[in-house]
């Protein structure tokens, strides 16, 4: 096991605890991460937009399908299931109230890791797919 894959799954399972503080144990100070929401910077913007998620998503948890490891560099494709309890933000700032909707959202998210540390974490997950699930689109009823 590479030290990239050891270091995002101690994230995997701080984020599946909700434990903010473990999470960025295994995150650099200066560490970028960059979602469909927008980007967050260092351990406070980090901290306050999975803060924001957890709101929102209260029992959210991540199950692992595939991981990937190359070097300094570690992947997994994870399925996110949870409920849309609180208000979610959305890319471009717009607050949605809490539907009370189950989610099942395929994600994809790569880090790159220096010295036992997180300094980049990319997620990506299929916008449209969460606004389907989450009765947003034109048609849907929330």
């Amino acid at each position: 096991m590479t030290e990239a894959r050891e270091v995002l799954n101690r994230h995997t399972a701080a984020f599946n605890a909700h434990d903010i503080d473990a999470l960025l144990r295994v995150v650099s100070p200066g560490a970028v991460w960059v979602g469909p929401e927008g980007p967050a910077e260092g351990h406070e913007e980090i901290a306050s937009y999975i803060g924001h998620f957890f709101a929102a998503f209260p029992d959210i948890r991540a199950l692992v399908w595939e991981t990937v490891d190359n070097g300094d560099l570690a992947a997994e494709e994870v399925m996110m299931v949870g409920t849309h309890a609180g208000t979610y933000l959305m890319p471009g700032g717009r607050e949605v109230p809490g539907t009370g909707r189950p989610i099942q959202l395929r994600c994809c998210s790569m880090c790159t890791v220096e010295s036992g540390l997180i300094v980049s974490l990319r997620f990506y997950f299929d916008q449209l797919e969460l606004l389907a699930q989450l009765g947003l689109l034109p048609g849907s009823e929330l």
